[in-house]
């Protein structure tokens, strides 16, 4: 969140476009374009996926633009390493300006005016694009699209149908839902202005990136009319829906191999001494590269350079979370037990890719390689690709973790975020918001940590709670008992380019970065020339991914119930407020018995390490509460636990005793009963199960 100054900065930023009169701007720019209305696992198996890209590599475009954007930039990855022609890229969003944490909850600060009875929620002087929409409150009010300073709207449908995918032209997969939040990629160009505007009472949460051209750009306004748009949503499409499929241009060559990579030392998976491109990579068993230690590194330097142009921990570099294969997107990820990156890497004079083992002992790793490559170097309008790893653990309190800050001329294509609180059981410090300054200017300010990666309500089921791939951006995990989430987020038409610098961050609580955590961040990006600077990395001893000391589950809430008493006995949720703050509290109430005998809940939790656990439970005390019994393999474990007391207070958690669990899904019973001697109804409240590992 930002505040005073930083408020008006990114204001500034957003409406000053806005601001200009239609006057000012040049014929050229029309250009004479008037607004038209109405309108398995092994490499040889891979080979089977990869049928699509290669013939779009050579299909004819559909320019949008003449000289800027092309929706070929959607399924051409060949295109990703040209410089974008933007001299600006921005944001709208319902960020909170006073700094609090109301992102669009209320729709205060979710539209820049009112026009009658509508919300104006973006306002740009072109030339331009509308590069991506997202919300995660989606609503049946009528969106509507003016271009161009007309008077009537060009586009008008209800904004909860942009997201549907069948609705031309935000048909999917460019326009979908998933992990909470809906979003859009379907490109929206124009030359003289755009504006947009929901006719309806309120908005809420949302963000509109854009890119701006230079005065004189010659842009083809959005036509919902024109066939040829169809015909090149039609090859997004077929790209699109392969997640991990990837034909390798022709005359490329392939380099494979057997690898042998032994402790201390390193294994090349490519090398050339002339200039051309890497296309592909690709390594198998990708679980082989599983681990929490992080010591297998992949490192790739271009023409000499003194610094690698890539250094990371391989499973990070391809989408892993915490150590584990996750990611399954457009350019990186897994499928099957190979992985994949799909990033264009030219390169001018020499290449060298390799992975160093940083580990001092232990058995050999024995993987296949696959690096694609051609001979085409790199062109005068290319950028260089880098990636960069990063750790803050912790991370700085008052301060917001920086994924990149980079000085020269490129743009940021994808980040990801492996994201660990301190305290098990809560996720809190993903309440942050990114933002992103350009060329020393606070560009763009997003509304929550889920949504700059598409989602959206974390910590709720059927929303941000569970892995998920997307073809450019997904959730990598949530799991609340390790206190555990991440995501990520690949960006082609709306790359953030920037001309001198880039400084992307992320906030770790609602407001001022309180909420203390572990933050590990991979950022893929290129470049015109090699970066001035270049952190490295970590040693190796600080890399390791760390896991709690235990488990925190809330019963009811994020674990589901398995099973509970046949009869005589009922359930509620309820927020309660407590000394403290509010308490999510399963309220179970009872009477006597239940049809085979003494009453029972069972919990199913997901347990990442097989072992022995202890296992204890935090409870409500007060009249008429009565008592909590471990039961393993329907036996009683331990002693019965009572909760009763005079007056209403929260417990500390008891333990109940020990079992043994396995790695995945277990069921947690319990047996219920009164007060010995008491008899009628009874009340458990139970808040937390903890389980630690012995």
């Amino acid at each position: 969140m930002t505040t005073g100054a930083r408020e008006k900065e990114l204001m500034d930023v957003q409406y000053s476009v806005a601001r200009r009169s239609v006057e000012s701007s040049s014929p050229k720019a029309e250009c004479g374009l008037s607004p038209r209305r109405s309108k398995s696992g092994r490499l040889p198996v891979l080979y089977s996926m990869l049928l699509t890209i290669g013939v779009l590599l050579c299909s004819g475009p559909f320019a949008l633009a003449q000289n800027g954007f092309s929706i070929e930039d959607l399924y051409r990855i060949d295109h990703l390493p040209r410089l974008r022609t933007f001299v600006k890229v921005g944001s709208f969003s319902s960020y909170d300006r006073t700094g609090g944490n109301d992102d669009g909850f209320s729709g205060k600060y979710s539209f820049i005016r009112k026009e009658g009875d509508a919300l104006v929620i973006a306002e740009l002087q072109g030339p331009g694009v509308i590069t991506r929409i997202w919300t995660a409150t989606p609503n049946d009010s009528p969106l509507e699209f003016f271009f161009d300073n007309e008077k009537v709207p060009r586009l008008v449908l209800p904004f909860r149908d942009i997201f549907r995918g069948n609705h031309m032209p935000f048909l999917a997969p460019l326009a979908g839902s998933g992990g909470g939040g809906f979003y859009s990629y379907v490109p929206l160009p124009f030359q003289r202005s755009c504006k947009i505007r929901l006719r309806g009472p309120k908005m809420q949460f949302f963000q509109i990136n854009y890119g701006l051209y230079e005065p004189g750009e010659r842009v083809a306004t959005f036509d919902p009319a024109d066939g040829a748009l169809r015909d090149e949503i039609a090859k997004v499409q077929r790209v699109w829906s392969s997640a991990a499929g990837y034909t390798a241009p022709q005359g490329s060559q392939i380099h494979r191999q057997e690898q042998i990579l032994v402790a201390g030392k390193s294994a090349t998976l490519f090398e050339s001494a002339q200039g051309g491109r890497v296309v592909a990579i690709r390594l198998t068993p990708a679980s082989a590269f599983a681990g929490p230690d992080r010591r297998l590194v992949l490192r790739a330097t271009w023409d000499g350079d003194s610094k690698p142009a890539i250094l990371a921990p391989v499973g990070d570099f391809f989408g892993y979370s915490f150590g584990n294969p996750s990611a399954r997107s457009l350019l990186v990820g897994t499928e099957g037990d190979t992985a994949y990156a799909y990033f264009p890497m030219p390169f001018d004079r020499s290449a060298r890719i390799e992975i160093v083992s940083e580990r001092e002992s232990g058995p050999p790793v024995h993987f296949a390689s696959e690096v694609i490559s051609t001979s085409e170097a790199r062109t005068e309008d290319e950028c260089r690709f880098y990636a960069r790893w990063s750790r803050e653990n912790p991370v700085a309190l008052g301060q917001p973790f920086t994924f990149v800050d980079v000085e020269g001329k490129g743009h940021l294509v994808g980040v990801a975020l492996q994201a660990q609180g301190v305290e098990p059981g809560q996720t809190y410090f993903f309440e942050g918001n990114d933002e992103a300054t350009i060329d020393g200017e606070l560009s763009i300010h997003g509304t929550g940590s889920e949504d700059f990666f598409n989602g959206g309500w974390y910590d709720i089921p059927g929303r941000w709670n569970g892995r998920l791939s997307l073809p450019l951006s997904g959730a990598l995990d949530y799991q609340k008992a390790m206190g555990r989430t991440g995501g990520y987020r690949l960006m082609l038409a709306d790359a953030y380019a920037f001309r001198k610098s880039l400084k992307l961050t992320i906030e770790h609580g609602p407001e001022g970065n309180r909420v203390p955590a572990d933050y590990t961040a991979m950022s893929f990006f290129y470049l015109q020339r090699p970066p001035l600077s270049s952190p490295g990395l970590a040693n190796a001893s600080s890399r390791a991914v760390t896991d709690p000391e235990c488990l925190v589950f809330v019963p009811g809430w994020n674990e589901p119930i398995y099973a509970f008493s046949f009869e005589n006995m009922s359930l509620r949720k309820q927020e309660m407020k407590m000394e403290g703050g509010d308490v999510r509290v399963l309220s179970i109430e009872a009477q006597g018995e239940e049809k085979f005998g003494p009453h029972y809940i069972a919990f199913t939790v997901q347990i990442p390490k097989a072992g022995d656990y202890s296992v204890s439970v935090e409870a409500l005390r007060g009249p008429l509460q009565g008592t909590v019994q471990l039961m393993f393999n329907n036996e009683l474990i331990g002693n019965a636990a009572s909760f009763a007391a005079s007056s209403v207070t929260r417990a500390d958690a008891v333990e109940l005793g020990n079992v043994p669990l396995e790695t995945g899904e277990n069921q947690l019973f319990f047996r219920l009963g009164s007060e010995e001697g008491k008899s009628g109804s009874f009340h458990v409240d139970l808040i937390r199960i903890v389980c630690r590992r012995r």
